[in-house]
C-alpha cells in the first residue's frame, strides 16, 4: 500500500495479515468457500460437511475451525474474509456478525460503531 506510515510487515495485535504465505496456507479453504457460489455445493456441504472438507483436502486445523464455526480461526488458517463470507452465510452469520468477531465486539456494538462512523 502507498499509505504514509503503513508497513505491511508490522504486526497488528489481534489481526492476521493476509499475505502471500497466508494465501498459500489457505488456498484449499478459500477454494472450497468459492465453491459455495453454487447452491448445490452449499447443499452438499450442509449434507456432509466432513466429506466436503475432505474433497478439498483441508488441514485438520481448518476442519476444526469450520466444525466450531470459528471465523477468526479460519482467518488464522489462511481464510480470506471475502471467501469466508460464503461459509459464514451457511452458518447464518452476517457481515456485521463477522465484523463484531474480528473486533471483539458484540454484533450490536459493532453495528453501533459502524453507524457512528457515518
Amino acid at each position: 500500500m502507498d499509505q504514509p506510515g503503513f508497513d505491511a510487515h508490522t504486526h497488528i495485535p489481534g489481526t492476521t495479515i493476509f499475505d502471500g504465505a497466508q494465501a498459500m496456507k489457505g488456498y484449499n479453504l478459500n477454494k472450497m468457500c468459492f465453491s459455495f457460489n453454487r447452491a448445490e455445493n452449499r447443499d452438499a456441504f450442509k449434507e456432509d460437511a466432513e466429506a466436503y472438507m475432505e474433497k478439498f483436502e483441508l488441514t485438520e486445523a481448518q476442519k476444526k475451525a469450520i466444525r466450531s464455526s470459528n471465523i477468526l480461526a479460519m482467518i488464522a488458517e489462511g481464510g480470506n474474509i471475502y471467501y469466508l463470507a460464503k461459509l459464514a452465510g451457511i452458518f447464518k452469520l452476517s457481515v456485521q456478525d463477522v465484523g463484531g468477531l474480528q473486533t471483539g465486539m458484540t454484533t450490536e456494538k459493532f453495528k453501533e460503531f459502524l453507524a457512528s462512523q457515518a
